[in-house]
């Protein structure tokens, strides 16, 4: 199987299971007829820019961020990604700096695009910040007091 095939499976794999391990993976990529090594595995996991992120439980449990844009994130996913990796919020006219951890803007960027929320027009993620840009009838303060709301964050 090619590189680009055997990743599409991780993809959908880990879109439709918690897998909290790598041997895990390599047992479910087994599952479904795919022979890969750990080592593969980590490599593919990397390259597809995999994270662990928390589950419903608590468990830590791989994910990639970049999920296709037709689909949705809860307002309950939404505030655990903010309150779990936003550390501060800042605001001008009509836009909001997101700041997040080294590596976790795109993170936090994927999970407001998914969040179908009312006042933001998009969002551009650097390394360790998000820039939004707010809708005018909300205008950026507006913005920037929910996002830092959902964080958790004293504005």
């Amino acid at each position: 199987m090619a590189k680009n095939q055997r990743q599409y499976k991780i993809a959908k794999i880990l879109q439709s299971n918690s897998v909290y391990s790598q041997s895990q993976l390599v047992e479910l990529l087994s599952d479904e007829g795919v022979v890969a090594t750990q080592a593969t595995v980590s490599r593919d996991l990397d390259e597809l820019g995999a994270i662990k992120v928390k589950s419903a439980g608590g468990q830590s449990i791989y994910a990639i961020p970049e999920l296709p844009k037709d689909q949705s994130s809860t307002q309950e996913h939404l505030k655990r990604v903010l309150s779990d990796w936003v550390v501060d919020v800042v605001v001008s006219s009509v836009f909001v700096m997101v700041r997040t951890p080294p590596g976790c803007a795109h993170v936090v960027a994927s999970a407001l695009d998914r969040s179908q929320m009312d006042g933001f027009l998009g969002t551009v993620a650097g390394d360790d910040t998000v820039l939004i840009l707010a809708d005018e009838s909300i205008g950026g303060a507006g913005l920037a007091q929910k996002i830092a709301s959902l964080a958790g964050i004293d504005q």
